[in-house]
């Protein structure tokens, strides 16, 4: 039997990425809802996705946020990274968020234009930056479920991430291929079934693996028998 020490990799930077996990699902929701309800009067949150407020003069606000957001996701999957005790392939969880930070920032470069019928459109390549954020972050959750089980810090939180990346992983793939093609059965309905993903399953789960992060950077490290 070995018995390793786990200690928090410099805490102060640790308490700084969690802070990130935190800010970044809370301000880009913030930051979309204001846009919604002030700036947009033909908008609708129930059919239209979060990225169709980029097909608008103001659209910049939304290119903004995507972008900051990727920033937080950045931090935070770092901070995450240093600290969870180290797996074989443990950096595959972090990696993925930084996929999904990729997604963001993709959206960002490429945003849906809006047509002379005031339609939001893709011009091309804005769907890649939707598969990508989707299914990494809902990868990140069922990797990152795996690693935290090897981790008595961690393992209280196990099952509830991997359920929620497995139950996005579900929701990816129920909105490519019923909500956001057009014509597709739930197409109306797309926006409503795309905030649901994120505010019900993804964003609770990042911000609690974020707070978790914050509470351990406080404590002083623990002994793991293997």
């Amino acid at each position: 039997m070995v018995t390793t020490s786990v200690l928090m990799s410099r805490p102060g930077f640790q308490r700084w990425a969690a802070g990130a996990g935190v800010a970044g699902p809370l301000v880009f929701t913030v930051g979309f809802v204001l846009q919604e309800t002030f700036l947009r009067d033909d908008y609708s949150p129930i059919a239209e996705p979060v990225s169709a407020l980029e097909a608008d003069p103001s659209g910049w606000i939304q290119q903004a946020n995507f972008v900051l957001f990727a920033a937080l996701l950045t931090i935070f999957a770092v901070g995450l990274h240093r600290g969870i005790a180290a797996t074989r392939f443990g950096w595959a969880g972090p990696a993925l968020l930084g996929g999904a930070a990729v997604g963001l920032v993709l959206a960002a470069m490429f945003p849906l234009r809006e047509d002379a019928a005031g339609n939001a459109y893709d011009p091309g390549n804005h769907v890649i930056a939707g598969v990508t954020f989707f299914s990494c972050s809902a990868l990140a959750l069922v990797v990152l479920s795996r690693r935290f089980a090897a981790d008595p810090r961690w393992r209280g939180l196990a099952r509830y991430v991997g359920v929620a990346g497995v139950l996005g992983l579900g929701c990816f793939v129920m909105l490519g291929r019923f909500a956001m093609p057009e014509g597709a059965p739930l197409h109306d309905v797309a926006g409503l079934l795309q905030r649901g993903t994120l505010l019900i399953l993804t964003f609770p789960a990042l911000v609690t693996m974020a707070l978790r992060l914050r509470r351990l950077a406080c404590r002083p490290p623990v002994l793991i028998r293997s």
